[in-house]
């Protein structure tokens, strides 16, 4: 029997802020956003990431499922695939602070004019199926480098090997040298010594003849 497709979660929009950037990404879980990030600890438990359902933002996210989305930190603008740094963030600060604080007021007509953002159950259908696709892809990539890194773990280790052989072979040698001069030198220190024990008996022989003579 043909094997039945797994059915495809719905798509959630949840929101971070990493370094210098707001982030946004569209996931069917928080597991699924945070590595995503690339996050290392779980940033919905420390209060640093959120699920979001502002219209703009869910929509942006929408359009592109499965990919990191960023604005400059602390920015109320759009969010894109890439975002500028913001540089003019220490500028804005001080200018707001000199600025006396009022509260901006809303046009009830223009929002009322606002078209809806909601996303229906055909547009989850298909960013559910977008981000799978871009699960895909970026498994795939990260199976691309694991076996470039495991490539290059093989090779270090050949190298490693070869060299090693190469010392163990080249100390052997050395070894085996050693041994060799060792025993010439034993050999050579047994014929000082028999000369040395052949000089004295010839000596002592000579001499008593030179002494005899003499007399």
């Amino acid at each position: 029997m043909p094997k039945k497709a797994k059915p495809k979660r719905k798509l959630k929009t949840f929101q971070t802020s990493l370094g210098f950037y707001d982030q946004a990404i569209a996931a069917p879980s928080m597991k699924a956003a945070l590595d995503a990030w690339g996050a290392r600890s779980n940033l919905f438990h420390q209060g640093a990431a959120k699920e979001t359902d502002d219209p703009d933002i869910v929509a942006a996210t929408m359009e592109k499922p499965g990919v990191v989305l960023r604005r400059p930190v602390g920015s109320d603008g759009a969010f894109t695939e890439h975002s500028e740094l913001p540089t003019d963030l220490a500028d804005d600060a001080a200018k707001t602070k000199r600025r006396p604080k009022s509260k901006p007021k809303k046009s009830p007509s223009k929002a009322a004019k606002q078209p809806s953002r909601k996303i229906d159950d055909q547009q989850a259908r298909k960013a559910a199926a977008a981000f799978a696709k871009e699960e895909r892809r970026r498994e795939a990539e990260r199976r691309k480098e694991e076996i470039a890194r495991a490539k290059e773990r093989a090779r270090r280790e050949k190298a490693v090997a070869s060299a090693q052989a190469a010392l163990d072979e080249a100390r052997r040698e050395h070894e085996e040298r050693a041994e060799a001069i060792d025993a010439e030198r034993a050999a050579l220190d047994q014929r000082a010594e028999a000369e040395q024990s052949r000089w004295d008996k010839q000596r002592m022989k000579l001499q008593e003849a030179v002494r005899r003579a003499r007399e």
